[in-house]
């Protein structure tokens, strides 16, 4: 049973599927106030977003420098995730969609596609 959309972070990842977040050590990124290095989070409490999948300004969140910042780069890398497919899923189904999906595969993120086959 998925722990629903408001667990899902700004930038597409699912915190209840994160080590830390299970272990009771993170309270989430929305109310991980020890969060400030978060370019996007800060991004979308700014801008009083749930995610980046509520910003209007760029169709493809990989064109955003703020989204495509090298702490996320590295995130990805280690993690083997692809938060903009997330926002894009979002965009597509919604956050309970997403949330339900990677509840179901225990990730924390939509994996990233292999190289040459990369999505949105």
């Amino acid at each position: 049973m998925s722990k629903g959309a408001e667990l899902i972070a700004a930038c597409g990842l699912y915190c209840a599927n994160c080590g830390k977040y299970t272990k009771g050590k993170c309270p989430g990124c929305l109310k991980n106030e020890k969060a400030t290095w978060c370019a996007v989070r800060s991004c979308c409490i700014e801008n009083k977003f749930t995610s980046c999948a509520d910003c209007g300004e760029y169709t493809n969140p990989r064109d955003c420098k703020k989204f495509r910042n090298p702490i996320a780069s590295i995130m990805g890398f280690l993690f083997n995730t692809d938060r903009a497919a997330g926002i894009c899923r979002i965009r597509e189904k919604g956050g309970a969609a997403l949330a339900a999906e990677l509840e179901k595969s225990g990730r924390m993120g939509l994996p990233r596609a292999k190289k040459g086959k990369q999505g949105a």
